[in-house]
């Protein structure tokens, strides 16, 4: 068990555990959530009860961007490779699967969660490809997890350096995704449907794994497939929420309150005529993963409860609640029965305060630890489902009871890591993060509280 955290591999029910994650991350594996989304009977295709006569259709162009894009594509050819004429999907930078082929799909690398020129050249090609599409012909446009900082493709006279900013300013200050993206789509020539009004008048077929809290599309990859329901003036707010008007480059501020004003057009709306021919079809979701968790918890004998898929806010708030509610079952003051597992699912954020190591997995974990110290048959787990939790190359991290003090033997103190954003050293020297490898899907969170 050597790739096992060593609080999990030495806690009650190890094995059972694990089981645990690893039904969750199955049930949203990219390859197959596409076969199940999609069927092909002779000429016809359907998703989410809607067919379409492949007869009549002329070029079958797969395009699209995320964490799980590849494998995405290569479920479609798993089901229609002889249908397929061609494509495109952006994945990130150093997270192709070089086992997995998708002939005659390209695919290209691109930078997460800061975009990067090669962001803006991929987004470019997707967008030369929608152009050249003509109405008999049909788009499968697959979207995942990353794709907002993978698809980027600037507006006006917004420059990718003054993109760059702006993603980094509002990840700093706590944003929380929907919130990042309500600004993106109002900066981009991609996002909030503008991609579909470039298919357009070609049909669309838009198949979606969700990372975000809600499922919303237009929020999903910021949407741009779907309609956006936000404005200008949303976006602004979202600026001023964090109180960083004066911290935003001054073209990134300018271009936003042109569109305020309605010299710049907004992003495309639900009433708008392109989307008769797009539809959109989600296809797993953060749901999915935690129904999947419960279950397998529930086999392997837990009293196994799933209390919520939309946990957000402060990731260290998050933790010290989870090691409440594991206190309280601890006592017999809550239900579950003993042995539980409580599975929760969403994204929390930080702010980023210290010059520390760590996301938002670890940092929860970290607040929880403080909060269960000292306490036995308590085990806490957060995981980011693409298996990179932040800008480290852990899925998150595992608390127990005795965390704190294992920690203060080896000279690190729990509340000073925390104090610092530095989660990471505090759990490597531990041996108690989680690494998972890439995972090759993206479901957001998921936070397991296991009391014996």
């Amino acid at each position: 068990m050597n790739d096992v955290p060593y609080s999990m591999a030495h806690a009650p029910q190890h094995e059972a555990i694990l089981a645990v994650q690893t039904a969750a991350l199955e049930a949203v594996a990219p390859r197959p959530a596409i076969v199940r989304a999609l069927a092909l009977q002779g000429d016809r295709l359907t998703a989410g009860g809607t067919g379409w006569d492949l007869n009549s259709t002329g070029r079958i162009r797969v395009l699209g961007a995320g964490k799980a894009a590849q494998l995405m594509a290569r479920g479609i050819l798993d089901l229609a490779e002889h249908r397929v004429t061609d494509g495109l999907v952006i994945v990130k930078r150093d997270q192709i699967d070089t086992s997995v082929a998708i002939t005659p799909i390209e695919i290209a690398e691109a930078a997460h969660p800061i975009p990067d020129e090669t962001s803006v050249i991929g987004a470019a090609r997707i967008v030369g490809m929608a152009d050249a599409l003509g109405p008999a012909d049909l788009a499968l446009v697959i979207i995942s997890g990353g794709a907002s900082a993978l698809l980027t493709l600037p507006a006006g006279d917004v420059t990718l350096e003054e993109l760059q900013r702006t993603t980094d300013l509002l990840l700093r200050a706590g944003a929380a995704i929907g919130e990042i993206n309500v600004v993106r789509r109002h900066l981009s020539d991609i996002k909030g449907g503008h991609l579909a009004r470039r298919i357009y008048p070609a049909r669309t077929i838009s198949l979606i794994l969700s990372d975000v809290i809600g499922d919303a599309l237009d929020t999903i990859g910021s949407g741009p497939t779907a309609p956006d329901p936000t404005t200008f003036a949303m976006a602004l707010d979202v600026i001023e929420r964090y109180q960083l008007r004066d911290k935003m480059p001054a073209a990134i501020m300018g271009h936003l309150e042109a569109g305020q004003l309605g010299r710049v057009a907004e992003t495309l709306k639900p009433e708008d005529s392109i989307f008769s021919t797009v539809h959109n079809a989600l296809v797993g979701s953060n749901q999915v993963a935690a129904e999947a968790a419960r279950d397998t918890a529930a086999r392997c004998g837990f009293n196994a409860r799933l209390v919520t898929t939309t946990l957000q806010g402060k990731a260290r708030d998050a933790g010290c609640r989870a090691g409440r509610l594991a206190k309280e079952i601890l006592s017999g003051a809550s239900s579950p029965p003993r042995p539980a597992c409580l599975i929760l699912g969403g994204e929390t954020t930080v702010t980023v305060r210290g010059p520390g190591k760590g996301g938002r997995n670890q940092e929860l974990a970290l607040a929880a630890a403080l909060e269960i110290a000292g306490c036995d048959n308590v085990l806490i787990t957060a995981l980011a489902t693409d298996g990179q939790d932040g800008p480290t190359d852990a899925a998150g991290a595992v608390a127990t009871g005795d965390t704190v003090s294992r920690g203060r033997k080896l000279g690190h103190n729990a509340e000073q890591h925390l104090d610092q954003n530095d989660a990471y050293p505090f759990f490597e020297a531990l041996g108690d993060l989680i690494y998972t490898g890439p995972t090759w899907t993206n479901v957001a969170d998921l936070l397991f509280i296991y009391v014996f």
